[in-house]
């Protein structure tokens, strides 16, 4: 198998304590997600780094954030700190940065199409946060016929309780839910081989 590595909405504005729309627990998930990422670099499979912006007024939001959005502090506004990968998972040159506008990783973006030319046919989320980007992109991972697996102490949710839920509904529609350690333990993935084969050039969009 080929999988590839979704990193979900781990940006400044959403990690870092303080911030103005901090997931709580998403920050202690970042080592974890790094040994992830690490694995996969480590092995040459696609990297895709996930994240939301929004214009400034508001304009491009979901319509059930826009009013809170507006009242402010604004968060994942181009340009500003608050948007940028976290310092500890920024991309390498090789790996995709993909821009969604929604919940899903999927919609309307060009994931799917780079996922296929690629030769992708499995996906591994991880990230923030379970019952919003998290459960919509691997929803639809499966949607496209990709085995999905979601690495669940690197990804976080504001409340247990709440990952608890999302985790038995994902597991419910055949989604795998697993620790790192149990993934590391998968048959199913064989060493790619040669990195600087299986490297492209990196996706800013």
């Amino acid at each position: 198998m080929k999988p590839a590595l979704l990193i979900i909405d781990m940006q400044n504005d959403f990690v870092l304590p303080g911030a103005p729309a901090v997931i709580h627990g998403a920050l202690a998930t970042v080592p974890r997600i790094k040994e992830v990422l690490e694995w996969f670099r480590e092995k040459c499979y696609p990297v895709f780094h996930v994240v939301r912006e929004y214009r400034a007024d508001g304009s491009d939001i979901e319509i059930s954030r826009r009013e809170a959005f507006l009242a402010g502090p604004p968060y994942a506004v181009p340009g500003t700190k608050g948007v940028e990968i976290i310092d500890a998972l920024s991309p390498i040159t090789g790996e995709y940065r993909v821009v969604k506008p929604r919940f899903s990783a999927f919609f309307g973006t060009e994931l799917e199409l780079i996922l296929r030319r690629l030769g992708v046919d499995s996906a591994v989320v991880c990230g923030t946060q379970y019952p919003n980007c998290i459960r919509a992109t691997a929803f639809d991972a499966l949607s496209y016929g990709y085995p999905t697996t979601v690495i669940t102490d690197a990804t976080s949710a504001s409340v247990l309780a709440v990952a608890k839920s999302n985790i038995r509904d994902m597991e419910s529609v055949g989604i795998r839910c697993i620790s790192f350690d149990e993934f590391e333990k998968s048959p199913y993935f064989a060493f790619e081989g040669d990195c600087a084969k299986s490297r492209g050039p990196s996706l800013l969009c």
